[in-house]
């Protein structure tokens, strides 16, 4: 089963909410410093997590099979992309903080980084089937920090030159661990693989679901998006555009590549766990990479392929949405207010990711058309439900306050 990722917090936004925007209840207007539409985006990629964790499979076919793998892969593309705005707000937006404010930034960057870390192999520890992407996102805040001041051209040139080199690496480091032991030396030598009982850095940065070196791409993405004024409209068009080019060039140039190439696809067939090599180009039932598999792979586009069409199809898909849920904020006043329980999930976004994991383990999930449906339902009721009568009351989630407390200590920082 694919599973897609967690939220990291949703922290406040400096920058002007588009028009129209209301608030939430007149009880507790919508801090002015929120962006409606990144919420919405974050909610929808919450509930695409739940279709993955708890939803039907995509192997019972048809129309609902189609729609459950649209939710796998991509949401995770959207989590990683809005996890890289994310640390650009938590560090200034438009214009990054510098001197005291700017070293506060960095450390309460610092500080979500490693309570992250330590989060997702508690929640690892669970041993539920959710590949838990907490501690990759950890990592990844502590990597790309040093960025954040960059200006989102930068960003956006890094993030393209990431999509095309990274997988290639990958590719062959994961091909050298599988040809040799070096890789047990490095496990026995790291102290964080010792503690957590896990392959350690060595699983975070290249054998793990969700490995930092081909994830980059969509955190600095999502840098870049954080420095764009999305209360343009033309910055809004152009993001739409761009996103629906990388579509195509991600998914569609795998399917070239997989149908005019001599033998790809056979060959991929052959090699990998899984018997859905016809649908490689955009579907995760091809399987994942193995010790076996050739360099056919990197022609692949399959959403948790770790392949640079992956990389290309999944960011598109992603602007994409933000792209609409932007949109929607500031041009469609009626639908914003039909839409914000969606919202408030994604301000509550950890806290949601968090209980549906715990909620997993506790009950027992087995996945089949009809209960897997109504389950599905179900979590996304409740977390609407449940994250509208917080979100009324209360700036942040539960977590995401504990998350902002922790973090407080930033301020002796001189």
């Amino acid at each position: 089963m694919t599973h897609q990722a967690p939220l990291v917090p949703a922290p406040a936004v400096t920058q002007p909410l588009p028009q129209p925007d209301r608030p939430l209840s007149a009880a507790r207007p919508l801090s002015a410093g929120r962006l409606i539409g990144i919420d919405l985006a974050r909610g929808l990629a919450v509930f695409g997590m739940y279709a993955a964790h708890v939803g039907p499979e995509p192997t019972i076919g048809g129309p609902l099979g189609f729609v459950a793998e649209l939710a796998r892969g991509r949401s995770s593309a959207l989590f990683a992309l809005l996890a890289g705005f994310s640390l650009v707000l938590i560090t200034g937006r438009p214009q990054p903080h510098t001197g005291r404010p700017g070293r506060q930034a960095a450390g309460r960057i610092v500080i979500r980084a490693l309570i992250l870390i330590a989060g997702g192999y508690a929640l690892t520890a669970l041993d539920t089937d959710v590949d838990v992407i907490l501690s990759f996102y950890g990592l990844l805040f502590l990597l790309l920090l040093p960025l954040h001041r960059l200006p989102a051209r930068t960003l956006a040139l890094l993030a393209a030159a990431t999509a095309l080199v990274m997988p290639v690496i990958l590719y062959a480091i994961r091909r050298a661990l599988y040809d040799g032991d070096w890789g047990d030396t490095l496990i026995a030598a790291d102290p964080l693989a010792r503690l957590s009982d896990t392959d350690g850095l060595l699983e975070l940065l290249f054998t793990g679901e969700y490995p930092v070196l081909t994830w980059m791409p969509f955190m600095l993405t999502g840098m870049a998006l954080a420095r764009l004024d999305l209360t343009r409209a033309r910055i809004r068009t152009g993001l739409a555009w761009t996103g629906g080019a990388l579509a195509v060039l991600g998914y569609g140039g795998s399917w070239l590549a997989l149908h005019f190439v001599p033998h790809a696809r056979a060959t991929i067939a052959a090699a990998t766990d899984g018997d859905g090599a016809a649908s490689a180009w955009w579907s995760d039932t091809v399987g994942y990479l193995n010790d076996d598999t050739p360099a056919a792979w990197l022609l692949v586009g399959a959403p948790h392929s770790q392949t640079t069409f992956s990389i290309l199809g999944n960011t598109g898909v992603a602007l994409l949405v933000v792209a609409a849920c932007v949109t929607a904020a500031a041009r469609m006043p009626r639908l914003t207010r039909l839409a914000r329980p969606v919202a408030a999930v994604g301000m509550v976004a950890l806290t949601a990711y968090v209980a549906h994991i715990v909620a997993i383990r506790m009950i027992g999930m087995d996945e089949a058309t009809g209960p897997a449906l109504i389950a599905l339902a179900e979590f996304i009721g409740v977390a609407m439900l449940l994250a509208t009568l917080w979100t009324r009351y209360v700036r942040r989630g539960p977590l995401e306050y504990l998350l902002y407390s922790a973090t407080r200590i930033t301020r002796h920082i001189k």
